[in-house]
């Protein structure tokens, strides 16, 4: 598959362990096939979760904040945490990495969405890896009800991607749920996202993140009426995301409208 500009979304589920610290060998994984995407000659821009899962288990918190004041707060700490992780493991591959730290008026106003949009044009002619996340210390609305998913589709729209990948804790859209029924069966393509696609996604995913397939469908058809083939998968192991690149069939792969 010929997609030199790549947009990966990964959820706090995919990063993170129940107890909320950091699952380095996921992260690892992910961190090399990004690079190795990268020394491939593909452009990539990571929009990476788990700020606040982070924190919470840096503070010693027993549980997700609850308050946003306290959801803000956790979520600084945490943003620190895991760019030093993602730091460290891209440098350990040769590669730099640069914070973006966007909220929704960044996208929605036109001139902070051309600042966007030129800040990181810039840092993939330099090279670099931009991480995005939401601003959660400052994005009141968007902490109490929105997430990365959509945030992903924006980013991929501004910086005109080839190809969202939306990493997930299931292996993508299913018919039903798979985890209340066993005979569920996965959806491999959706080339229009009608009532019935999204009357069969449920709610939020886990108790550690704020998304769930419904936020993803909502993420894919943004993406794909801006053009941008979207594809949700499993990101337990990143490997998989490979067989993309190869024509494989991975995940639930959301056709672009052209």
């Amino acid at each position: 598959m010929d997609k030199n500009r790549v947009v990966i979304k990964v959820g706090t589920s995919s990063l993170t362990y129940e107890n909320g610290k950091i699952n380095i060998g996921s992260m690892e994984k992910l961190v090399r096939v990004i690079a190795d995407l990268k020394n491939s000659g593909k452009e990539v821009v990571l929009v990476s979760s788990a700020a606040i899962a982070v924190g919470q288990n840096r503070l010693g918190l027993n549980s997700r904040p609850m308050h946003t004041r306290e959801k803000q707060a956790t979520a600084a700490v945490g943003q620190c945490d895991l760019m030093a992780m993602y730091g460290k493991l891209f440098h350990e591959y040769g590669w730099n990495v640069a914070q973006m730290l966007l909220t929704r008026d960044c996208i929605d106003d036109k001139k902070r969405r051309e600042n966007a949009m030129n800040t990181l044009e810039c840092l993939l002619e330099m090279g670099a890896v931009p991480i995005v996340n939401e601003n959660d210390t400052v994005a009141v609305e968007e902490i109490v009800f929105g997430d990365n998913d959509r945030l992903s589709a924006m980013v991929a729209a501004v910086c005109g991607a080839d190809i969202l990948i939306i990493l997930t804790d299931t292996k993508g859209l299913y018919d039903s749920d798979p985890r209340e029924n066993k005979h569920a069966k996965l959806i491999s393509r959706v080339d229009s996202i009608t009532d019935e696609i999204i009357g069969i996604s449920g709610g939020a995913g886990t108790s550690r993140g704020t998304g769930g397939m419904k936020t993803k469908i909502e993420a894919a058809e943004y993406a794909t009426s801006r053009g941008i083939d979207t594809i949700v998968m499993c990101g337990k192991d990143p490997l998989e995301i490979y067989k993309i690149f190869e024509g494989q069939k991975v995940g639930t792969l959301f056709k672009a409208k052209h």
